[in-house]
């Protein structure tokens, strides 16, 4: 079964950076459109970014997304970080007809 695990949270100042991980068993990372998301306490889960399926990197503004083959291995790259930006961000692979999840990992944002 494939299996997916985050890593990369923890506390940090406003304006400062996080590189989070996903780390992909079970199944190739080149086979599945991977995505983040996030989720705060009371609120619903939102797509932070998508990388499909064949691309390496995708910009988007204050978070990268990137994949690492060789590593198997998903990135999610936050710069300048906002209050706002606090939740538990969740890691995501996707092919037809399945979708596969990460338990999360924690990042909280506080001045």
């Amino acid at each position: 079964q494939v299996q997916l695990a985050e890593s990369g949270g923890g506390l940090v100042h406003p304006g400062g950076s996080l590189r989070l991980s996903c780390v992909v068993s079970g199944g190739s990372i080149r086979n599945y459109d991977m995505s983040w998301y996030r989720q705060s306490p009371g609120k619903q889960r939102d797509l932070v970014g998508l990388l499909p399926e064949g691309s390496s990197t995708n910009f988007l503004g204050r978070f990268t997304i990137s994949r690492d083959n060789a590593k198997n291995t998903l990135y999610l790259q936050v710069d300048n970080l906002e209050p706002g930006d606090t939740a538990v961000y969740y890691c995501r692979a996707q092919r037809t007809g399945r979708s596969y999840w990460g338990q999360g990992t924690q990042v909280t944002v506080f001045s």
